[in-house]
């Protein structure tokens, strides 16, 4: 079942490793298969050094394992919450990635500073609300997902497709496991950046002309960044 999507995600999260986003089994990348309504996720706790594609699990969008001898990521209600807030998602990453963490530790959206940063991500990456005693004891994990939500209410969440959970770590997602994984990548990488700038000039503003031009010309109607798809 999903055997083509088990094996994306399976080299989506080897590729969390690569690029040394997580250490020992700290992180989590699922995908969903929107015709079936079925999702393909890490099981939890497992090693990646000895992961294979035939370890990923499939769950249903109310967290029910339809195939899969492991039990699925702790961090699943989150990821389901994901794909049922946002339609045009088709993967989830989630890491603890050092800076990116340390920015959601510290309750603090990452500012959108550069141009870097505004190749990927039109918006600052927001951080979630603080989350309440009952939201952490009634269902942590998936009122997780909805503190994410909750914190695009007023942004589109695939022009800037990752957030910062307060106190926890960064969230990243995309149309298919390794786009989710790239902005996990891009999250961490600007979010080291960000650290050092506001280090440096804690008063710095960015210019929202050069947001506009870079994050346009990869992603607008009229982008031109990259070679032409045939």
């Amino acid at each position: 079942m999903l055997e083509s999507l088990k094996e994306s995600v399976c080299q989506a999260n080897l590729a969390l490793v690569h690029h040394g986003l997580v250490i020992l089994t700290w992180g989590n990348v699922s995908a969903i298969d929107r015709q079936s309504g079925l999702v393909v996720i890490k099981p939890s706790g497992v090693d990646y050094d000895n992961m294979t594609a035939d370890d990923m699990v499939v769950v249903d969008l109310d967290g029910n394992v339809v195939e899969g001898n492991l039990r699925p990521s702790s961090d699943t209600p989150t990821h389901l919450a994901i794909y049922k807030a946002f339609e045009g998602v088709g993967a989830v990453v989630h890491t603890h990635s050092t800076y990116a963490t340390a920015w959601a530790q510290a309750c603090r959206e990452i500012p959108n500073l550069g141009t870097t940063h505004a190749d990927t991500f039109h918006c600052s990456i927001p951080c979630t609300a603080e989350m309440s005693r009952e939201q952490i004891e009634r269902a942590y994990e998936a009122e997780t997902g909805s503190v994410i939500a909750d914190a695009f209410a007023q942004a589109n969440p695939m022009h800037t497709p990752a957030v910062l959970v307060a106190h926890h770590g960064p969230f990243a997602w995309g149309k298919d496991a390794m786009e989710a994984v790239h902005n996990a990548v891009v999250l961490e990488e600007v979010a080291k950046m960000a650290s050092i700038t506001v280090a440096l000039n804690p008063s710095v503003e960015m210019n929202n002309d050069l947001v506009e031009k870079h994050y346009n010309r990869k992603h607008g109607k009229n982008a031109y960044y990259g070679q032409i798809k045939k």
